[in-house]
């Protein structure tokens, strides 16, 4: 167990934290910094979130609403994006109402298992959603590269344990981080300089010499996502040689409109997301980690809904019919 000298033990009292008889600090709490100070900042950023999170939440439902109850849309590639629509929800909720609750409320506290939770069910949902797009570049590549093949391949019991894999496996990551996080000694201050719990301005509080085991847990979640990112890279690679050859220019537009829109999604988040989290840690507030933050937690929630709502014809088709049927019920 690490051990905690005493300049530590004298910066975490003189921050409110207490100590136990094993000689680890206690934080009771966290201090979200949030984008400003300035009030007037502070209302704008709670409308825009409240916004974008409206977007995000009706535009996700309606794909989880279309895909469940459409009998046209019964297949192995809307269950992959009922799956998605239904992940994006929850992970732009566990960031987003906190954040625009402590704007206008002013109160930016967060108490220590809130932390470990937020973090948790974040990195969950994050490890989830790398899992998930992976999984539907590979239904994209059996589709299209062996289509005849497909029925066979991609049944509803591989559709299954693939999502099963995928939810298990960011459950796992959750785990591994907020354990290796939040079982280490917090000292020094305990002000968050990001809008949630994100474990690199975490890892930021901690002494540097003690967190070897978040970084060697970073480090394998790193490795999954490389994996993950090489693959999807592989899957289109074949996709679009297949694409190619189609003979008819209207068949290749029609093909690259469904595959395109899914390597834009899966290129931000995975690039984004990486970016911020194996650059070095730091203590002073940077504008870019904000940025990165606001991109991966965000956008994506916010584009799969349009891209895969607004630009796909069986979406637009589904909605007219349950549009029409619902007209039916009311006359």
């Amino acid at each position: 167990m690490a051990q905690i000298n005493k300049n530590q033990l004298t910066a975490c009292r003189r921050n409110g934290s207490t100590t136990n008889d094993f000689n680890q600090t206690e934080v009771a709490e966290f201090f979200l910094m949030g984008f400003s100070n300035s009030w007037d900042i502070q209302i704008v950023h709670a409308a825009v979130f409240f916004l974008v999170y409206l977007v995000a939440l009706i535009g996700n439902l309606l794909i989880i609403m279309l895909t469940t109850l459409d009998v046209h849309l019964q297949t192995s590639m809307y269950f992959f994006l009922r799956n998605l629509s239904f992940l994006d929800f929850c992970y732009i909720s566990v960031t987003i109402p906190k954040s625009i609750v402590s704007s206008l409320t002013h109160d930016t506290c967060i108490s220590f298992f809130g932390c470990a939770l937020q973090a948790f069910f974040f990195m969950d949902l994050a490890t989830t959603e790398v899992a998930i797009l992976t999984v539907m570049s590979c239904d994209r590549y059996v589709a299209i590269c062996r289509p005849l093949h497909y029925e066979v391949i991609i049944n509803q019991g591989v559709c299954i344990r693939m999502m099963a894999m995928s939810w298990l496996s960011g459950v796992i990551c959750g785990f591994m981080h907020v354990t290796a996080t939040f079982s280490l000694p917090f000292c020094g201050h305990n002000r968050i300089r990001q809008f949630f719990c994100n474990i690199p301005q975490l890892l930021s509080l901690l002494d540097p010499k003690i967190i070897t085991i978040e970084i060697g847990v970073m480090v394998f979640v790193t490795s999954l996502v490389i994996i993950s990112f090489a693959v999807i890279t592989l899957s289109y690679m074949y996709i679009f040689s297949v694409i190619m050859r189609i003979p008819s220019r209207e068949g290749r537009s029609k093909t690259f409109s469904t595959c395109i829109p899914h390597l834009v999604v899966v290129t931000l988040f995975m690039i984004s997301g990486s970016i911020a989290y194996v650059k070095p840690i730091s203590n002073s507030p940077s504008v870019l980690a904000v940025f990165l933050s606001v991109f991966y937690t965000v956008v994506p929630p916010i584009l799969n809904p349009i891209i895969y709502s607004l630009r796909n014809r069986d979406m637009k088709a589904a909605l007219r019919r349950q549009c029409g049927i619902l007209d039916e019920e009311l006359d």
